[in-house]
Formats: C-alpha cells, sequence, structure tokens
C-alpha cells in the first residue's frame, strides 16, 4: 500500500462503517504526515530539495519511512527538523513521533542540522577618485625615488667594462687576419677606449643598450689591447682595466722543392728538341732556360778559326700541374748546354737544378710549331708519309709544337703558312710564307728549304 493510499484511509471515513454508526479516526504516521504536508504546501519533491538544500531521494525517504535509505540517525533527525521547519510542522513533535515510531525508549537530543546558507555575493572592488590620486601619487614618488637611487649610484661609482668578444683574454687567429672586432658592454653612452702599444688609442661610444663594438688592426705576432671605459658625465674611468691578447702567427714560408727527371745528366741527342720534365712543390710554375758550354765536335786545331758561339735560347716558362709535373721541349742548337730548371714559390723563394747535354745533329731534325691559330700539316719523311701524322694529315692546336726525323730529307705541307713555324737541326726558321696560304716545304740539309707542288 503507498502512502496516498494510507493517507485517503487515514483521513476518509468508511461509509459502510458510517452507515452502521461506525467512526474510523486512526492518527497518521510520520511519513504520512510529511507528505500531506508538503502536498498542501503545493511543491514537488524537487523544489523541496532546493529550498532545503536536502536531497529529494532522501525526502522522499522520510515520506515513505524508509530510513534505510539514509545515511544515519544523526543525518535523519537532522533532515527530520529541516524539512518539519520548511513544511510548517513541530520539529520536536516530529522527532518524538520519529522516535516512538521507531520504538526507542529514551529520547535522544535532537541533531539540529541547519541548512547551509546560500553566500551573498563579493563587493566588487570600485574605484573612487581619491584612490586613483591616491595610486598616481605612489606611483609617481616610488618612481623619482628610484631614478635618485640610480643617480646617487651612478656618481658614487665607476662604469664597469666588460668584452664579450673575444670570449677568452688570449685568442690565436689565422695568419691572413689583419682586422678583429672587439664587442662588449658597459654603461649605456660611455666612451670606450682600447689602448695598444705603439699605436693611437682606439674610441668608441657606447648604445643606450650599452653595447659597443670596434674593429682593431692587427700585426703579426702578439697584439694586447687594454680596453677601458669612462663615464662622459662624471669623467670617471672603470676601475677594471680588461687586458687581451690577440697573436697572429708569421708566414712559414716554405722553400719550393723540385726534381727533374729528364733530361738526365750528360745525355745526348740527336736533334733540338730536348725534352725537360718534372715535378715542383709550393711552385706554380717553374723556368727553362740555357747556356751555351761548347762544341760538339773535336777541338779546335791551333791557327783553325774559334766556331762562333750559337745565339742563346729564350727562357721558357712552364706552369706546374695541379699534381705537381710540367714538362716542356726546349730547342737547342748543335754543341753543349746546360740547362736550367728554376722553380719559385709565391713567397720568392726558389730551387733551380742543371742538366749537362750534348746536341749532336744527324741527317734532318725538323721541329714544327703552330703560333697564332690552328694549322693542318701533312709531312713526308724521306720521302714517305709519316705515320703519326697520316695520308689525311693532321690539325695542330694552337701553342703545339711536333717534331720529326730523317736521314736525308723532310717535306711538310701547311695549310697556313704564316702560323707555322719551323726549326732545323736547332736552328730556328720562323714561318716561310703569310698567314692562311698553304703551301710545300722541303728541308734537305744542307741546302736551304725549298718550296715544292707536293700535296
Amino acid at each position: 500500500m503507498t502512502t496516498r493510499e494510507q493517507l485517503k484511509r487515514a483521513i476518509g471515513v468508511d461509509r459502510s462503517d458510517a452507515g452502521r454508526g461506525v467512526t474510523a479516526d486512526p492518527a497518521p504516521t510520520l511519513p504520512e504526515r510529511l507528505y500531506a504536508a508538503r502536498e498542501r504546501k503545493g511543491v514537488d519533491l524537487y523544489r523541496a530539495e532546493r529550498d532545503t538544500k536536502i536531497r529529494a531521494r532522501y525526502l522522499g525517504a522520510l515520506e515513505r519511512g524508509d530510513y534505510k535509505e539514509l545515511p544515519g540517525a544523526v543525518y535523519t533527525k537532522g533532515f527530520l527538523r529541516n524539512y518539519a521547519l520548511y513544511l510548517g510542522l513541530d520539529p520536536d513533535d516530529v522527532l518524538g513521533q520519529w522516535r516512538r515510531e521507531r520504538g526507542d525508549a529514551k529520547e535522544q537530543p535532537p541533531a539540529i542540522v541547519v541548512p547551509r546558507p546560500i553566500a551573498a555575493p563579493r563587493k566588487g572592488l570600485t574605484f573612487s577618485p581619491s584612490l586613483v590620486v591616491a595610486a598616481m601619487l605612489t606611483v609617481v614618488i616610488v618612481a623619482f625615488g628610484a631614478y635618485l637611487g640610480v643617480q646617487v649610484l651612478r656618481f658614487a661609482k665607476p662604469p664597469t667594462i666588460a668584452v664579450t668578444q673575444p670570449s677568452t683574454l688570449v685568442v690565436d687567429v689565422e695568419e691572413s687576419t689583419t682586422k678583429y672586432t672587439l664587442e662588449g658592454i658597459t654603461l649605456p653612452g660611455a666612451t670606450v677606449s682600447i689602448a695598444t702599444p705603439g699605436r693611437d688609442p682606439y674610441q668608441v661610444t657606447a648604445t643606450s643598450q650599452g653595447g659597443w663594438a670596434s674593429a682593431v688592426d692587427l700585426r703579426r705576432g702578439r697584439n694586447q689591447f687594454d680596453v677601458s671605459a669612462i663615464d662622459p658625465d662624471t669623467g670617471k674611468r672603470s676601475e677594471e682595466t680588461v687586458r687581451l691578447f690577440i697573436t697572429v702567427p708569421f708566414l712559414n714560408i716554405e722553400t719550393p722543392t723540385l726534381t727533374v727527371d729528364q733530361p738526365s745528366e750528360g745525355a745526348s741527342f740527336a736533334n733540338g728538341a730536348i725534352p725537360v720534365a718534372g715535378r715542383a712543390t709550393n711552385a706554380t710554375s717553374v723556368v727553362v732556360s740555357g747556356t751555351y758550354v761548347g762544341s760538339s765536335g773535336p777541338p779546335s786545331v791551333a791557327g783553325e778559326a774559334t766556331p762562333v758561339p750559337p745565339p742563346v735560347p729564350a727562357s721558357v716558362t712552364v706552369p706546374v700541374a695541379e699534381d705537381g709535373t710540367f714538362s716542356t721541349p726546349y730547342e737547342l742548337t748543335a754543341g753543349k748546354w746546360s740547362i736550367t730548371v728554376t722553380a719559385s714559390s709565391p713567397e720568392g723563394k726558389t730551387a733551380a737544378l742543371s742538366r749537362n747535354v750534348t746536341v749532336a745533329f744527324k741527317g734532318v731534325n725538323l721541329a714544327v710549331t703552330v703560333k697564332g691559330g690552328r694549322a693542318w700539316i701533312k709531312v713526308w719523311v724521306d720521302g714517305k708519309i709519316e705515320p703519326g701524322v697520316g695520308a689525311a694529315g693532321t690539325v695542330i692546336a694552337n701553342g703545339k709544337t711536333l717534331t720529326f726525323t730523317g736521314r736525308e730529307s723532310i717535306e711538310v705541307r701547311t695549310g697556313s703558312s704564316g702560323v707555322t713555324s719551323f726549326n732545323l737541326n736547332g736552328t730556328s726558321l720562323g714561318t716561310l710564307g703569310r698567314s692562311g696560304v698553304p703551301e710545300t716545304w722541303l728541308f734537305a740539309p744542307p741546302a736551304a728549304p725549298e718550296k715544292t707542288q707536293r700535296r
């Protein structure tokens, strides 16, 4: 049977009993009283929960008499008292009936649990004109006091100085370094002085943040710099002077090394194109030169005229390759010669080696050099096509030299006579025609060169 049905039976009149003259009026139970009171108040359990701050499930348990759903006797008494006050019932009477219905022999003092009052919202901070003025005055006074303190400290203390670049006081730089930028921190607007022995000091003004930088000149060896700061307002110099050293090493000048592989000492050649080759280090080029020593023939007999020395050939500059090698032909006339090869370093250091050679021409020795352009040539040695050139001939690049040796004659056809130079048995003949004009020349010493019609 529900609480509602119990209440109806409690407050209703059994008509059948009334007809017999009997009236039923039993006293309502506590759950029935609570339910009836809430109905009279016209609220539901959820409205009662919001008003009393007691959960609806606990209020429902009180109205059903299901006290096992409640957290304990102490809480139950507190809930009953607050709920009774909310419903307009006498809390002491409600608690007494609860104890009687529970069958308690001794009444316990009621535990009053008053609902927690709802806290009123905090008042926001309000600014009055007087409060704003007072705050502004306080800020001004504090700022002025700080300014006075800074000025007192500034006039009382000399400026400080610090060097941030380089990070150490002793620095070694590359041997090619001629300038270095010093950087640091000091008093804003201070004058930084960088003194170095034997030179006028460098001076620079610090920025508004106190930073400063100055490029200084470096000499080879150890460079000393004394860095200090001066306050322009007080004229005070920093108590500390930062001394640092920057060392520029002296150049290690190496003498070039030189090796001559060709020609070998005392070698004899049957033509004047002497091969010169070797290796060099710490040098970009070598210079090959020749000195006439004497005739390659038998000594002159008394009374005979002394042979006239041949002209000294011009020196030849030969570049050194990346791997250190060099090579070139060197044209010499008949006789005994001393060939000197000299290697020079960029710093002016030199190394030289000499080789003594003998040039004794036999037969026909012809060197063909193209200068000023390219030229096509075709060559007959002793009347036969030269295999190295071929029947179709070949094109010689500008600056290139080819040498040929025969027993009796050498014949050369060139597509451009003006850029083709000849050296016969060590004697330079130069060009024999005009540029762009094809010609054929026969060399058969002791006869002079002869132009022919061979093609």
